[in-house]
């Protein structure tokens, strides 16, 4: 029965979870591209063989696929899924009028666009219902995840400890620990927390490490104390009167703060600041949507997916080739220089793109493979 169990909370949350962010997605697209008057063939949540499907007045086929790891709109002259081939030169010259590639540069770019748009204000949304029906959103001092090689992991602190103040100041928010940490002049931090009802008093030096900052075009670099530790999924709820315009600019400045967070780590990653082993695939989403359902509730359920849905807009909107940054730069490229990229040279950059791809879900099927390894075994 344990096989049972474990598809009821990480199988299922996670194939939900992720079919209501592609759909948000997808329906950015679609939505645009029938304001646009570009006719949408295909309208799938996930890939390969049609496991249901229904035609609508307009002549596009909605459907579920079998493979849950994504979805697309496919639109009248596209030679497959992707968008990256075409068969709009069979098309008649009325068909070429409603075809995705006879339009121009600047409705491409608002289509492109509106996929990553959506998955932005899907995440205000969430956040602005929670603000305005629920109450404001506190990310408490506890330890959701201990850095790998860290200064917390050498001090022996472990997820789910409590963290109740940093060098004698009391701490309420992971916000608070953050700024004391970075305030510390001591050799050594001096924090206190709470692990299974007991109080520990812990001693140990911080790890620093480069951050580049841009002040006014003055590149400068400011060595920063880290403490190794990350909240994560870890919410409670303050309970505030907020009306409908406090709860979205609230629920904007969020979505913000996590946009502004995840290129910070991307960053620090590029230049080695942060180890790549951070970098997870579809295996770490279903297995912290898992431990989200088991061990929480709905409202840190809805917090993560309002978390993935910034992170999937995000993600789609790096210039790599195949995805919707991709298609971005083309156009903006198309706009600016008043004429259209050669075919040839788009095959080649999707192509690349597709490569690229590939090699980072590689990469971080591996990671979710050993951190998972770890989480048993170790």
């Amino acid at each position: 029965m344990d096989w049972l169990v474990n598809l009821i909370y990480y199988v299922v949350p996670f194939v939900v979870l992720l079919g209501i962010l592609v759909f948000v997605h997808e329906l950015g697209h679609y939505l645009v591209a029938k304001f646009s008057g570009v006719q949408v063939e295909a309208f799938s949540i996930g890939f390969g063989k049609e496991l249901w499907g229904f035609v609508d007045k307009s002549g596009t086929r909605w459907k579920i696929s079998a493979i849950p790891l994504g979805g697309y709109c496919q639109f009248l002259g596209d030679g497959d899924e992707t968008s990256t081939t075409s068969e709009a030169k069979a098309l008649t010259e009325e068909q070429k009028k409603k075809a995705f590639a006879y339009q121009s540069p600047f409705k491409k770019l608002l289509i492109s666009l509106a996929g990553p748009a959506a998955n932005y204000v899907f995440a205000v949304l969430i956040f602005a219902s929670i603000f305005y029906f629920i109450g404001k959103i506190e990310f408490p001092p506890v330890v959701g995840e201990v850095v790998k090689g860290g200064a917390a992991e050498q001090a022996g602190i472990l997820p789910k400890d409590r963290i109740l103040s940093v060098n004698g100041k009391k701490v309420d928010s992971f916000t608070d620990v953050r700024r004391e940490v970075e305030l510390n002049t001591e050799e050594k931090v001096r924090v206190e927390l709470e692990r299974g009802g007991k109080v520990i008093k812990l001693a140990f030096p911080l790890q620093y490490i480069e951050i580049e900052n841009d002040a006014a075009l003055d590149k400068t670099e400011t060595r920063r104390p880290m403490l190794g530790i990350r909240s994560v999924n870890v919410v409670e709820v303050q309970k505030l009167d907020l009306n409908v315009f406090q709860a979205l600019r609230d629920a904007g400045i969020e979505v913000w703060n996590i946009t502004d967070m995840t290129l910070r780590g991307v960053g620090q990653m590029i230049v080695g600041e942060r180890g790549s082993e951070e970098i997870g695939g579809v295996i770490r989403i279903a297995e912290m949507s898992g431990d989200i359902t088991r061990q929480q509730g709905i409202l840190n359920l809805l917090v993560f997916m309002a978390l993935l849905s910034v992170n999937l807009g995000l993600i789609n909107l790096f210039p790599i080739p195949l995805l919707d940054g991709g298609h971005v730069v083309i156009y903006l490229i198309e706009i600016a220089t008043r004429r259209e990229i050669n075919e040839k040279v788009k095959d080649g950059l999707f192509k690349v793109g597709f490569a690229l791809l590939i090699s980072l879900m590689v990469f971080a099927t591996w990671n979710d493979v050993v951190r998972l390894f770890n989480r048993w075994f170790a």
